[in-house]
């Protein structure tokens, strides 16, 4: 007759395959729970985030990127995580006022996500990296760099000619988060064909009606710092 104390040993390799399939059981329950939208929005973010990180424009745990559903709620990325190796764990369920849905935790700058939301209805991704060129040019130029007359100005939505002007501001960066949020705001009352936005020392946020045309402004956004910077070196 066995002991009341008798003890049952397991192998530790069964036991670690034994927690990878519970492990696996949790986070596909934890997907289910999600819309078909929110997940598809979630791999458009993720794929983004290898693309941007491909560029070395989001080095360590930097940035943070959003896109928002047809419901009016957005799927975010999470705090603290390396944006060229998300998961879909790594994107969390927002509602506009940037309240958690699924009690993960996002971002501290998830109100500027938002409020870019509510001024315009018809922007559905925002991408905010923390590019070497956007940090550059916010050293050198203080308050605004101005973008004239390059052909690849066409890349950003609505204009149609290099004979264009685009003003990119540069405000301080400021950890109260809602009081930067209300100085974007100011700014963007009387500026509302603005296409993007740098926090000095910091990085850039620019938008767009899809991740993939926001891909598009960023990346075209990046090159022409990339000439002014270097304008810059020639003629200093």
């Amino acid at each position: 007759m066995l002991h009341s104390n008798y003890a049952i040993f397991i192998p530790y390799w069964q036991l670690l395959f034994f927690l990878a399939i519970l492990t696996a059981k949790q986070v596909t329950f934890d997907l289910m729970n999600y819309s078909e939208t929110f997940l598809n929005a979630a791999q458009q973010l993720i794929d983004a985030g290898r693309f941007i990180d491909s560029k070395g424009w989001v080095p360590a745990t930097s940035g943070n990127f959003s896109a928002r559903l047809p419901d009016g709620t957005i799927a975010i990325t999470v705090s603290g995580k390396h944006k060229g190796q998300l998961e879909l764990d790594d994107i969390m369920l927002i509602d506009a006022d940037a309240n958690s849905l699924d009690g993960k935790k996002p971002s501290a700058e998830t109100v500027l996500h938002t409020s870019l939301y509510k001024r315009f209805p018809d922007i559905q991704s925002i991408l905010h990296p923390h590019s070497l060129n956007a940090t550059l040019i916010s050293r050198i130029f203080k308050s605004e760099i101005v973008l004239e007359d390059f052909e690849l100005l066409k890349a950003l939505r609505g204009i149609t000619t290099h004979e264009s002007r685009v003003v990119v501001p540069i405000f301080a960066n400021d950890q109260n988060i809602p009081r930067l949020a209300e100085l974007v705001e100011q700014y963007l009352d009387s500026h509302a064909d603005c296409y993007a936005y740098i926090i000095a020392g910091h990085g850039l946020y620019t938008w767009g009606v899809s991740v993939q045309e926001t891909l598009r402004h960023l990346e075209a956004l990046d090159f022409l710092f990339d000439c002014e910077l270097r304008l810059h070196g020639v003629k200093h």
